[in-house]
């Protein structure tokens, strides 16, 4: 075992070449004996697009009071010299990411309102970083549809107070950003409670199925598995020395704090102390 496990790190170490450390800042010989820090920026999207399961109006942040705590927060996070800034994006999209970024940076590009740009964009270039660094995986999905027939057809009753509890969320979602500040918004997103009530959405049904075809425990593990993937695309990035910033939609940041709390070779930078 113990032959195995150190050839499983010599490998993992040799795959972690330079372009994966293509947008990170000079790593010097005393940081890289430090472990990684991590921060998990859990966000709502800032273009809701529609299509999580929870639906919501979404507050404004092109406001000029928006845009103003934007950049004060954005100073805040990059005055802390992150390394790496992580954004949910598929790798597919690297290139585009980087051309837009380096235009940005240019005074060729306006933001877009997505939270790639407005907080990812903004906290690299004034970091100085090359770059940022797409993180999201996009080839598993969660099977979300597969259980909600199922359960349509199977246990109308679950399927009642799954559809309560959404409109509910969704109805408390919009109250929220209709009445508060970014500020107390972005803080929401990212408390502990909210975390373990996201995390709640796709495990409530998990029993669904038990004993026969498991439909609500695939469903639920398609959902952890694409964000054991998300999180593998962190580590491969969070190496010893580093400082990463990765922002993410609220649904996946629950899980992946889960998963950074229990990683002995990385630690946690918390996000609420800037928020």
């Amino acid at each position: 075992m113990r032959t195995f496990t150190a050839i499983l790190a010599g490998t993992l170490a040799l795959t972690i070449n330079s372009k994966s450390f293509a947008h990170a800042n000079p790593i010097s010989p005393e940081q890289k004996i430090s472990p990684a820090q991590v921060m998990l920026f859990g966000v709502f999207h800032f273009n809701n697009p529609g299509l999580d399961s929870v639906k919501s109006e979404v507050i404004n942040v092109l406001t000029p009071e928006n845009q103003h705590y934007l950049e004060e927060l954005t100073s805040k996070l990059a005055n802390e010299t992150p390394t790496h800034v992580l954004i949910e994006c598929p790798p597919q999209r690297q290139k585009m990411m980087d051309r837009k970024f380096n235009a940005y940076k240019n005074g060729n590009h306006e933001l877009s309102l997505n939270e790639n740009q407005q907080l990812g964009f903004r906290i690299a270039a004034k970091a100085e970083l090359k770059g940022v660094i797409c993180y999201d995986e996009r080839n598993v999905h969660w099977r979300g549809a597969e259980l909600r027939d199922y359960m349509e057809k199977n246990t109308p009753k679950r399927k009642k107070i799954h559809d309560e509890l959404i409109k509910k969320l969704s109805n408390d979602s919009s109250q929220r950003h209709t009445t508060l500040s970014l500020s107390q918004v972005l803080q929401f997103h990212n408390d502990s409670a909210e975390d373990k009530e996201n995390m709640n959405l796709y495990i409530m049904e998990n029993d669904i199925g038990a004993g026969q075809d498991f439909i609500g425990a695939d469903a639920a593990a398609s959902w952890w598995h694409r964000n054991f993937r998300m999180y593998a695309n962190i580590q491969a990035q969070a190496q010893p020395g580093t400082k990463i910033i990765a922002i993410g939609g609220s649904g996946h940041t629950a899980i992946l704090k889960t998963l950074l709390e229990v990683d002995k070779s990385r630690r946690s930078w918390e996000v609420n102390e800037y928020l």
